[in-house]
């Protein structure tokens, strides 16, 4: 019982480090290449791993075309996938759901 605990506590801490790298990387990527940067986006693109145009409006206080503009760039960018389900663009935060995955 104790082995699955240290295997569960030790794959926690790799998942933990391995987000912190992977927002650390976004954090310094943004911050070079796009004037938008702020700290409340990148913990954002953190906190699910995935995001909409109305929760960065409602997290940033943005409007919406502006909101758009961030998510498009940071797509184009690779930093976010872009998925089209209905009438509603799902935009994925490829190095975390990649962490989460494993």
């Amino acid at each position: 019982m104790l082995e699955a605990v240290e295997q569960t506590a030790l794959k926690t801490i790799h998942t933990v480090q391995a987000i912190k790298a992977a927002l650390m990387d976004y954090k310094h990527r943004i911050r070079e290449t796009h004037k938008f940067y702020s700290q409340d986006l990148i913990n954002h693109l953190f906190i699910h791993p995935y995001t909409k145009i109305e929760f960065l409006q409602n997290e940033l206080g943005i409007s919406r075309i502006t909101a758009t503009r961030y998510l498009d760039a940071l797509t184009q960018d690779g930093f976010l996938v872009k998925h089209k389900v209905g009438r509603s663009n799902y935009y994925v935060n490829q190095a975390l759901n990649q962490i989460l995955l494993n």
